[in-house]
């Protein structure tokens, strides 16, 4: 039962600019590519930052304005303004970059982009090298996994695999990402555990759980007696 990966769900054709790309040439590509952001990257391919369209309004938004700063400004109004006055990639992206190794699971990439309230993360490798993008819409591919091969999953991955339950005690349902357990098992435990398992499976975006077992083992109270 591997979790799908980063590396599993990212774009891995990224298109860059180098440090010194010029203000046009970043809009070309944002707009050629039909993406909102790009990953400025070093001679090395590591991530310096990323530039967005966000990065480049700050330009529209103080035209013609003066872009001094003022004294006790706010940090964000003064950041604003240094980059309106910016004229390549280096001067206008938002840095240090926030990236992800590409063996992560998906949820840190969710935890990640939550935040640092992003919508997407550049994904380097074991060196610091890029490697591709995941985007927020990337991470919802592990829900468009057919029910068939959920269920297939929860039967010889969770009941038996990991259980070593008979599967004809449990009977399992499938529809559209929900599942549903029911059936005997031997301990309250087990149910339990069974539905944890399951919730955790790429593709399940819920569980409902009608098992029934023989032996409550979640309140049993250890008793110790000693011979005096």
């Amino acid at each position: 039962m591997q979790p799908l990966l980063v590396r599993d769900v990212m774009n891995r054709n990224v298109v860059t600019v180098a440090p010194g790309a010029g203000y046009r040439r970043i809009v070309d590509l944002l707009v050629e590519m039909g993406v909102s952001a790009l990953p400025v990257v070093g001679e090395d391919r590591r991530v310096l930052g990323v530039v967005s369209e966000a990065d480049l309004l700050h330009k529209v938004e103080f035209n013609g304005a003066d872009v001094h700063a003022r004294l006790f400004e706010r940090r964000r109004d003064r950041v604003a303004k240094e980059k309106a006055g910016g004229e390549t990639a280096g001067q206008l992206m938002t840095g240090p970059a926030v990236t992800v190794p590409a063996d992560a699971t998906l949820t840190r990439a969710a935890q990640l982009m939550e935040q640092h309230r992003v919508k997407r993360l550049p994904v380097v490798d074991d060196d610091g090298g890029l490697v591709g993008i995941v985007a927020r819409r990337d991470l919802l591919r592990r829900y468009l996994r057919p029910d068939d091969a959920i269920r297939a999953e929860v039967i010889d991955g969770v009941l038996r695999g990991v259980l070593w339950l008979d599967p004809m005690e449990v009977v399992v349902g499938v529809a559209e990402g929900h599942v549903t357990l029911a059936g005997q098992v031997d301990r309250r435990s087990t149910a339990q555990i069974a539905v944890r398992l399951v919730r955790a499976l790429d593709g399940v975006v819920g569980v409902t759980e009608d098992l029934q077992w023989g032996f409550d083992d979640t309140t049993v109270q250890h008793r110790y007696t000693f011979d005096v």
